[in-house]
């Protein structure tokens, strides 16, 4: 297969270049953002030399510009790792945030459907929110989002359901990785450079290693199930925590021991959008399907600082 990946230079993006190297498929990866130093160097630790780092420039805002680089590179299947992803500021962007959460999955389905490819979107717990519950939610929940941010990745489903193509929708949550801006990492500096530190302890979730997820969207391009199973799955690792509870494992793996974090309260941060107090996804479905097996979140969480430290 000739796979395209879109966000190439994000964090999933930069997980799947590493995934990537056992494939046989040909894989193009795009962005509108240039290579980053450091990520090439991190890839190159993590992967070795022969990495591909390539980047080709790729506007998905551009119908015109997708069909023409699916034509040149007869493409079979498309990852979409780009998302508008500030929350906070996507409240004073709606519209930047629709184009590129909405329009932009919206123009890879209908060029995907063209060529009778497949999409794998990468969408977000963020749909979820509103209505107060306590138990996983489910795949065929209704969405409630609370922020634009939410909306408009619930409006970007919606759209690629409405064209048709062959899809694969994987909603995630808490990303992290050892590539660009993160909770993950911006812990490990706060927890070394601050006495003390709150963080809140009543918006409950699992966090995700982009790596994992990575892993798991090559699985399910490689076996072929998707062909029989459209629609959307949930894919976080397994386990739950809350914020705090994740800042004190990262110090802890870390070693920064000389930081004293404290739970506190959501309304002391006060936000532009209030963020899902539970948004735990019930992953049944993604492994039942797929026979995919899921990596408890400190595992992985330990790994990762170990990559980068």
């Amino acid at each position: 297969m000739n796979i395209l990946v879109t966000g190439a230079n994000g964090q999933l993006g930069n997980e799947i270049r590493i995934v990537s190297k056992k494939s046989t498929d040909k894989y193009v990866f795009t962005d509108v953002l240039d290579e980053n130093e450091d990520s090439i160097a991190m890839l190159q630790k993590l992967a070795g030399k022969d990495v591909n780092t390539g980047t080709v420039y790729l506007d998905i805002t551009n119908i015109e510009a997708i069909r023409e680089i699916v034509k040149r590179e007869k493409i079979d299947a498309i990852i979409n790792c780009a998302a508008y992803t500030n929350v906070d500021a996507a409240e004073d962007n709606y519209d930047l945030a629709e184009s590129l959460n909405t329009k932009a999955p919206e123009n890879l389905a209908i060029v995907m459907k063209e060529v009778n490819g497949l999409l794998v979107h990468i969408s977000t717990d963020y749909v979820f929110g509103k209505e107060l519950y306590n138990t996983p939610c489910k795949e065929d929940q209704i969405g409630t989002p609370t922020g634009v941010y939410g909306l408009t990745k619930l409006h970007g489903e919606q759209a690629i359901h409405k064209v048709g193509c062959k899809h694969v929708i994987i909603r995630t949550a808490w990303l992290y990785s050892e590539f660009c801006k993160n909770f993950v990492k911006t812990m490990l500096n706060l927890t070394t450079i601050k006495s003390q530190l709150k963080v809140v302890f009543d918006q409950v979730g699992t966090p995700t290693y982009a790596y994992d997820l990575a892993v798991a969207i090559f699985d399910i391009i490689d076996d072929g199930k998707y062909i029989d199973n459209t629609g959307i799955y949930h894919f976080s690792n397994e386990g739950v925590c809350s914020w705090f509870d994740f800042t004190k494992r990262i110090a802890e793996y870390a070693g920064c021991n000389n930081c004293d974090i404290q739970p506190c309260h959501s309304d002391e941060f006060p936000s532009l959008v209030k963020r899902p107090f539970y948004s735990v996804l019930d992953k049944t479905k993604i492994k039942e399907t797929f026979g995919i097996r899921i990596p408890y979140w400190e595992c992985s969480l330990r790994y990762c600082i170990m990559n980068l430290k």
